[in-house]
């Protein structure tokens, strides 16, 4: 699969996220996905999600910065939302807030088999404490 291929396949997916399309998330997950070192299973890592934007109904999945190398994915996404419900283990206190996710995915097949994650919690937690 080329890496273009695999960058088409990857905005199919945020759009997915984006448009909370849940039942069409195994199209582009794999059954046994592994997030952060943690087998979570397809059902899993679709609870995660769901969970994120049910907490914050706003949360958009945008790419900053994205590349693609041989089954590779690499994304910064840039989220500017407003929590509703605890979200990342943080109390919501009204604010929004504009924070980055690095994200790493690995693909085989055409879907996500493994996410390697890295969100920027303390610029969520300093805007959420924010007078």
């Amino acid at each position: 699969m080329s890496d273009s291929d695999l960058l088409t396949i990857y905005r199919d997916y945020l759009d997915c996220l984006n448009a909370r399309q849940w039942d069409q998330l195994d199209r582009f997950v794999a059954d046994d996905i592994v997030y952060n070192g943690e087998r979570l299973g397809l059902d899993g890592y679709r609870s995660l999600l769901v969970a994120d934007t049910a907490a914050t109904p706003d949360l958009r999945f945008v790419p900053g910065l994205l590349l693609a190398d041989a089954d590779v994915v690499a994304c910064r996404l840039v989220f500017d939302c407003t929590p509703q419900r605890e979200f990342l283990g943080l109390e919501p206190t009204g604010n929004r807030v504009t924070f980055a996710e690095h994200v790493f995915y690995r693909f085989v097949a055409g879907r996500i088999v493994e996410v390697w994650s890295l969100i920027d919690k303390d610029a969520v937690r300093r805007q959420l404490s924010q007078e």
